[in-house]
């Protein structure tokens, strides 16, 4: 099977190496000439993903119709806030045809875009008639490509309203170390992918500030009752949140020390502005931007997402987060079940 990426970070390297074990034709997208004679150099990429090698038969390559004529899957593995772009560039280099005859175009980016509040599922739709949502899927769960790319163990969520496509999916991603359930929540699975990066900067916070378990326990609990009330208005199963796609990958991503989101909260924790704590960042942490798009569904829609609201404020309004989580505290007291 030819399968393209669109992207060449972590994620989108982990998956090429991945895929190309299971004997799959993959070509890997890269606008940025630099990245590509870097990987091209090391076969691997020192910084995104030190120690991971690309094999020899994986084509990297600036020309988006390498990776995408042809192709039965493609993978859009860019950041969440350059879909769009992406999505009008294909629509601007390839014929309609050529885009039509792909089967499925798979997301592995987490995100919910600024401005917009679109889900990447809508912007792909928007922006590319020739795609329809029986061809789009979501490759989501508790899945670090440090781990995946060393052939860790991993389990993730195959999303498709067309249960075909999630097949598709589940069998060409399924190895021996990484096994893919499927799912029709597609939207769910998106919200789930999204909303938890938002939650573990939360639990960054909580690290960089010297808080225990009990706070991460809670943190983790009162936020996926966040997820779900979100996921419920927005007509998701509620059951996709407590699977690996929200619960899987919300404890992942609130404890692992590869979590970028996770160490961007602890930054913010210690004092340091939006401005320097992305400037010691090395990748995106998605869930700066996510925080925001999240915090405007919340208004819009009128739903109590208090964790949120709290990462939001510290974010964009210098709000100390030792405050933020003293204000969490001492709301006003429920029944848990409301």
């Amino acid at each position: 099977m030819k399968i393209g990426i669109l992207g060449a970070g972590s994620w989108a390297l982990a998956l090429s190496v991945l895929l190309e074990s299971k004997k799959h034709d993959v070509t890997l997208w890269e606008h940025d000439q630099k990245s590509i004679d870097l990987i091209l150099e090391h076969r691997e990429h020192p910084i995104k993903l030190p120690g991971v090698h690309v094999p020899e038969s994986v084509v990297i390559s600036n020309k988006m119709a390498d990776a995408i004529v042809g192709a039965e899957l493609v993978v859009i593995a860019v950041p969440a806030q350059f879909v769009r772009m992406t999505m009008k560039a294909i629509v601007a280099a390839i014929v309609p045809e050529d885009i039509s005859a792909v089967t499925g175009w798979v997301i592995v980016a987490k995100g919910i875009e600024n401005g917009t509040n679109a889900l990447l599922t809508e912007v792909i739709t928007q922006e590319v008639p020739q795609i329809s949502m029986a061809q789009i899927g979501v490759l989501s769960g508790p899945s670090h490509a440090e781990e995946v790319g060393r052939k860790i163990p991993t389990t993730v969520v195959a999303a498709s309203e067309n249960i075909e496509l999630a097949s598709i999916m589940q069998e060409a991603f399924t190895t021996e170390t990484f096994r893919v359930y499927t799912n029709t929540d597609i939207v769910g699975v998106e919200l789930a992918g999204s909303v938890k990066n938002v939650i573990a900067l939360a639990a960054g916070a909580c690290d960089g500030l010297g808080f225990g378990d009990n706070t991460k326990g809670a943190l983790l609990t009162r936020g996926m009752v966040e997820m779900a009330r979100l996921g419920r208005v927005m007509g998701a199963n509620e059951h996709t949140f407590s699977g690996l796609a929200g619960f899987g990958d919300l404890i992942t991503t609130c404890f692992s020390k590869h979590s970028r989101n996770r160490k961007m909260g602890e930054l913010l924790a210690s004092g340091l502005s939006l401005e320097d704590a992305l400037k010691r960042m090395t990748m995106v942490a998605e869930g700066v931007t996510t925080a925001k798009s999240v915090y405007d569904l919340s208004v819009k829609l009128d739903i109590d997402m208090p964790i949120t609201t709290e990462i939001y404020r510290v974010i964009y309004e210098g709000k100390n987060a030792k405050q933020a989580v003293m204000d969490l505290m001492t709301r006003e007291s429920k029944p848990e079940r409301r």
